[in-house]
């Protein structure tokens, strides 16, 4: 594998709340603990703890908006994440491909 897996990294999106909210703020351009739990069935609270995990890991960005801030994804962050995905999906599908072939030999040998 190429690409070193970051585990606090995927830890933070293994987590279906702040995959919602990461598609919600990139949809959006970006928002507020308020906006998001508007639009989510948890508490803005929740949300602002969800906020807190994925700032800390990179993957968004929050700076001040009056009383609030205001959140949005961190491109470059997000990227790196989508170039993990597919580097630990590469090696698991070489993986599966030797284990076809193995299997594949393994019947010939007991058809002959």
């Amino acid at each position: 594998m190429s690409t070193a897996v970051d585990d606090d990294l995927w830890s933070a999106i293994g987590d279906p709340t702040r995959r919602r909210m990461l598609d919600l703020l990139l949809a959006e351009g970006g928002g507020t603990a308020t906006t998001l739990s508007q639009q989510m069935t948890v508490t803005r609270q929740a949300v602002a703890k969800h906020l807190a995990v994925l700032d800390r890991v990179g993957l968004v960005q929050g700076a001040a908006a009056g009383r609030e801030r205001r959140y949005r994804v961190d491109d470059e962050q997000l990227a790196r994440a989508v170039a993990q995905l597919a580097s630990v999906g590469a090696a698991w599908d070489a993986r599966l491909r030797r284990i076809k072939r193995i299997a594949e030999t393994i019947q010939k040998a007991r058809e002959t």
